[in-house]
């Protein structure tokens, strides 16, 4: 038996929380289900950043919980773009029905393609195409899509 109960939320380090959650709702369809502010010794406390002052959106995603992070302070942040192969990169895989049309609506959000979008040719999941995306603050995101009839993961 594991400790774990559940996955609470993933947690995302923004740049503009405006735009962030604009893109998760009007893109994805994402839903927001709070917006709050963290700060004082609880922010600094749990994330162990001297004077974290913190604006969060909540928004639930298909089900999972993405935890938007804008720091307002501390002001000397630093911006990582780690590529998928470098130790400490993260991506979230979202399953959608056409990689394609997504993956277009993600660029008119400012979301790259890092490669080309690519479908399996043979094994239990032959059609199933995938592409990851990055967006200007370094996070990637996979998306999914099965051929109609067949489970994408």
């Amino acid at each position: 038996m594991g400790f774990a109960r559940a996955v609470a939320h993933t947690g995302i380090t923004v740049r503009d929380i405006d735009q962030s959650v604009d893109f998760w709702c009007s893109a994805l369809g994402a839903q927001i289900e709070r917006r709050f502010q963290l700060g004082g010794v609880f922010a600094a406390e749990v994330t162990g950043v001297p004077q974290a002052r913190i604006d969060v959106a909540v928004v639930n995603l298909a089900g999972h919980r993405l935890e938007l992070l804008q720091y307002q302070a501390p002001g000397d942040r630093s911006e990582l773009r780690p590529r998928p192969c470098d130790i400490g990169s993260w991506h979230l895989a979202v399953e959608v029905d056409d990689v394609d049309a997504v993956s277009a609506v993600c660029a008119s959000y400012g979301w790259a393609v890092a490669g080309s979008a690519q479908s399996l040719t043979e094994g239990p999941r032959r059609g199933t195409r995938f592409v990851y995306l990055h967006d200007a603050d370094g996070a990637t995101l996979e998306l999914i899509g099965a051929p109609p009839g067949r489970p994408p993961t």
